[in-house]
């Protein structure tokens, strides 16, 4: 839709940003980019198109608000239709795919205590990701290149945003994905190789330098 105007409310370390962004990226959509500083204080902009939640990512299509990350991407699907379908046309198949995304949130329940959570206090808890992990690994997974089979899809865009949290995950907690969970690691090693991939998600290791900074102030660390 030439002429549109896009705009992304995001923040840049947030994995539920990166889906919108991969998400744009696959569809080749030009948009202006604007980061939000959830450190300090949500612009007044954010406030005005997402007043109930208070929340990124939002996109702005036209002047109009669209947020929650799947719902942008769905509607990114939905509006963008004439290239690189992110969900299935299958009905049934697009219900499991929307399943299976909805379950990837279960990391970011794990996620949240790095930021809050001393190392110690990591040690019973280092099943919390690998157990979902692994469950997408062996039911949603198996064998395909990616989760939509031979096709870049939407469960795919759902989890590729942990994937650059990984890196924090494993140093902090100090356990392996590669090692509990190896379909899951070669499959955000192939999804890396994607331009849409690589150039919407963030370093690792940058990630990692917040979180551990952020840690030291709050006596975590």
């Amino acid at each position: 839709m030439e002429n549109d105007e896009v705009i992304l409310l995001d923040f840049w370390p947030s994995m539920f940003g990166m889906r919108v962004r991969v998400a744009l990226a696959e569809k080749a959509i030009e948009y202006e980019y604007k980061e939000e500083d959830l450190f300090s204080s949500k612009s007044p902009l954010l406030l005005k198109m997402n007043p109930i939640h208070k929340k990124i990512p939002v996109l702005i299509h036209n002047g109009k608000p669209v947020c929650e990350s799947f719902v942008v991407v769905e509607y990114i699907d939905e509006v963008w239709k004439d290239k690189a379908p992110l969900l299935p046309s299958d009905p049934y198949e697009r219900s499991q795919a929307r399943f299976w995304a909805s379950y990837t949130d279960k990391l970011y329940d794990f996620g949240k205590r790095v930021w809050t959570v001393k190392r110690e206090e990591f040690a019973e808890g280092k099943k919390d990701p690998i157990d979902p992990l692994k469950l997408l690994e062996e039911t949603a997974l198996g064998d395909k290149p990616y989760f939509g089979g031979e096709n870049f899809g939407f469960v795919d865009i759902a989890l590729i945003g942990f994937y650059s949290w990984f890196y924090t995950y494993e140093t902090i907690c100090n356990f392996s994905i590669e090692a509990e969970c190896p379909k899951i690691a070669a499959w955000g090693k192939r999804c890396m190789k994607r331009e849409s991939v690589s150039k919407s998600l963030p370093d690792s290791h940058k990630i990692y330098e917040v979180v551990i900074e952020y840690r030291k102030k709050s006596g975590l660390d």
